[in-house]
């Protein structure tokens, strides 16, 4: 038998349809005002240092998409400055506006005054374009070239003039206390422009002394994180998932943008190689791009990692 809507069915799901609609605005207006300005600072701690060495402090910024007038992020970015990281690593996606060097190299004023190394992200070389979001749950590639070029020569020479390492394929170790850190970088996996550039061989007795070796790249594609690892790295430092960016509470990320599984899109977890285990920190981000400027479940974060001695047996 044919039914019928009656008028007060019709008017219940009238009502049903204005307040998931009611809703869903709510929740958009939250994850493109709200939240993806409430910067936040995680923080680590890690027992991977040579008996006796001193405490570590490296602060983890990444993909800060910086655009012009963006007043509230340049504010918490000096404000970092208040924690006196040792090292400040940068794993890329600085810029998301042709006029955000200057902004950007404000903001980062003062950390610019502690020691430093950093790697691009393909936002440094080539502005954002706006996407379908959907392409996201495709099958990871590697991103084409962008129309646009973003001035990532000027941005590099200041963090340079700086005393900021570049990273872009290569390495270069760095004295702290009496502990000699080693660090290996590589350009942009997501540009498929990385090529693996194994630590100092210094002296014949280099590895007698107390060191530590650490591996920085922008996106942490699973072949980069293997030749970090196989290469002897002791820690790993990346970004470019922004988190999931846009998250399911109780859940977590959807998707990495890389072939990065989306429980590791974020934080500090083990990567195994073999019989080798090596600390993955995954940056979710300080920004997103200009053209999908949201967070939900996901907030903003730089990370402090404060690396201690590990325990004499």
């Amino acid at each position: 038998m044919k039914t019928t809507d009656t008028p007060r069915t019709g008017a219940a799901l009238g009502w049903t349809a204005a307040l998931t609609v009611t809703a869903a605005a709510a929740t958009l207006g939250y994850a493109s005002v709200v939240e993806r300005t409430l910067f936040q600072l995680r923080e680590e701690t890690l027992q991977i240092l040579p008996p006796g060495a001193k405490p570590l402090r490296i602060l983890h910024l990444s993909d800060i998409h910086m655009t012009p007038h963006q007043k509230s992020k340049a504010d918490w970015l000096k404000g970092l400055a208040r924690l006196n990281p040792d090292f400040v690593v940068n794993t890329g996606d600085n810029l998301s506006h042709q006029k955000a060097v200057g902004p950007l190299l404000d903001a980062l004023a003062p950390l610019l005054k502690f020691p430093g190394v950093f790697v691009p992200g393909s936002n440094d070389y080539y502005a954002p374009t706006l996407k379908n979001p959907f392409s996201y749950f495709t099958k990871a590639k590697s991103a084409a070239k962008p129309l646009r070029d973003l001035p990532w020569a000027e941005l590099f020479s200041a963090f340079g003039a700086a005393g900021w390492i570049d990273l872009t394929n290569r390495s270069q170790s760095v004295g702290f206390n009496g502990l000699r850190v080693d660090f290996t970088g590589v350009d942009d996996p997501h540009l498929a422009r990385d090529k693996y550039a194994p630590y100092p061989n210094g002296s014949s007795t280099s590895a007698e002394a107390p060191h530590l070796r650490v591996a920085v790249a922008h996106a942490p594609y699973q072949r980069v994180l293997d030749y970090f690892t196989e290469g002897g790295a002791e820690l790993i430092l990346a970004g470019h998932t922004h988190g999931g960016q846009v998250c399911v509470p109780g859940y977590g990320a959807l998707v990495s943008n890389c072939d990065l599984p989306t429980w590791r899109a974020r934080g500090l977890t083990p990567w195994e190689l073999g019989a080798r285990q090596v600390p993955l920190n995954v940056s979710a981000g300080i920004g997103t791009s200009r053209f999908a400027p949201v967070r939900f479940a996901c907030k903003p974060e730089a990370v402090l990692l404060t690396l201690t001695p590990r325990t004499r047996f």
